[in-house]
């Protein structure tokens, strides 16, 4: 399933359908060659070049009116180290084939985020994560990546090879250059135990330190207009394989979560006045339930009901006391929220540009159904998140400029000089870009 779509009059539209842009040129390579011969020509022709995965980013990030590269014909897996235990993919492969296969050799990465959509480089060159005491986002887990630079050059890296591109790269927002395979840490297969109950939005907070310390991986959805959230534990199992049986995981998988879901979001898209009840309702249709199973399948679940996202990741520290003043506003302002805020950590990294840069973090993502005005919303939440020094996900909404980036990132000069070595008459740029790194 490919989420983006393309008009007949080359219009490319993103996931969530709130980016458009009409490249003067889409090529879709099937090799590193062609590729490399494609950002070759773009130059030659004066025309800027942004490869773009499955659109799943909120910001015009992969927007473009240049060259468009598609990467559906770089997939597959290169590569299985076993003693290294390490895996090689081409960078278009969507996380939902690389999960499938790992599985089939027995291996899976050790941690990832909850939509398996995503290319590999798209997720990673945004900073996808998932939720993590000692295991960090898909981007902290790449070993060594190649890279096509400005001048048409393959430059492969690693901790030991090309050291400073790899600091920066495996989170390089498409600016350093276009990514054409990634080498992943992969460990045996496991199977998680995922326990998910309500639990009042106090009682969360007052015990969050405590759920995170316990669990290896710990998250919640608090529904606003109630006290009421719904929290996921997934911690690693001796077996046996216990999955959700097909019946209750339809009903509660794909009947409350996305087909009830997305009804109610019609309802309160219709009368707004009805969301505080109807998320009521909601908070209180998802019962306690505990499942045992492979990895992707605990991690990851189907997200057909359409949104647009913003998320902040704060110091770990600060996260209860951003969420009760966001608590705080919504009650305050009268919006009518039908989204349930989700929140979910990270253990601080070493890349230069990651959310969790030196940090242990924690993710708050609000959302809004596509279509609906996000704006108040939002801007009201980023004022509480940037007051925490919150870092945005690169590719959700969110309305910052280099100069805030300066503020909240100590290495940002690292990645914008090396930017500007590698990529010096910006072949790479877009509005976004200049945004979000400056001239």
């Amino acid at each position: 399933m490919s989420s983006t779509t393309s008009g007949r009059n080359g219009t490319w539209r993103n996931w969530g359908g709130n980016v458009v842009a009409r490249p003067a040129r889409e090529v879709t390579p099937a090799s590193v060659d062609e590729l490399a011969a494609a950002v070759r020509r773009a130059a030659e022709d004066g025309l800027r070049v942004k490869a773009v995965g499955t659109g799943h980013s909120f910001t015009a990030i992969a927007a473009t009116d240049g060259v468009l590269i598609r990467p559906q014909l770089l997939t597959g897996i290169r590569d299985i180290d076993r003693d290294a235990m390490t895996v090689t993919v081409e960078a278009g492969t969507p996380l939902k084939r690389l999960n499938v296969a790992l599985a089939r050799e027995g291996l899976s990465l050790t941690n990832m985020g909850d939509i398996m959509e995503q290319t590999v480089s798209g997720a990673t060159s945004t900073g996808t994560h998932g939720t993590g005491r000692e295991s960090g986002s898909i981007a902290a887990q790449i070993r060594g990546l190649e890279l096509v630079t400005a001048d048409g050059s393959v430059l492969t890296c690693s901790e030991k090879e090309n050291p400073d591109v790899f600091a920066a790269a495996r989170i390089g927002l498409g600016a350093l250059g276009v990514v054409t395979a990634l080498t992943f840490a992969v460990e045996p297969i496991f199977l998680l135990t995922a326990r998910e109950e309500p639990m009042p939005f106090e009682k969360v907070l007052a015990d969050f330190d405590e759920l995170w310390a316990e669990n290896e991986h710990f998250e919640f959805y608090w529904f606003p207009h109630t006290g009421n959230t719904n929290t996921k534990r997934n911690n690693r199992s001796a077996g046996p394989r216990k999955p959700v049986p097909q019946l209750a995981g339809w009903f509660e998988d794909e009947f409350l979560s996305n087909g009830v879901f997305q009804a109610a979001q019609w309802v309160g898209q219709a009368v707004p006045a009805t969301i505080p009840a109807i998320a009521r309702i909601s908070s209180r249709a998802l019962s306690a339930r505990t499942y045992t199973d492979i990895p992707y399948k605990v991690f990851t679940s189907p997200r057909r009901v359409r949104f647009v996202e913003m998320e902040y990741a704060v110091p770990r520290e600060a996260v209860t006391g951003a969420l009760r003043e966001l608590k705080a506003m919504v009650e305050r302002s009268g919006l009518r929220v039908s989204f349930p805020v989700e929140v979910r950590t990270a253990p601080a990294d070493d890349i230069t540009l990651s959310t969790a840069c030196g940090r242990d973090s924690a993710y708050i993502a609000v959302h809004m159904m596509r279509g609906t005005a996000y704006q108040r919303y939002f801007t009201d939440a980023e004022r509480i998140f940037t007051a925490h020094e919150g870092r945005p996900h690169w590719g959700k909404v969110h309305t910052r400029d280099a100069a805030y980036f300066a503020s909240v990132y100590p290495r940002f000069g690292e990645f914008t000089a090396l930017r500007d070595r590698l990529d010096p008459d910006r072949l790479f740029q877009n509005d976004y870009l200049r945004r979000v790194l400056g001239q």
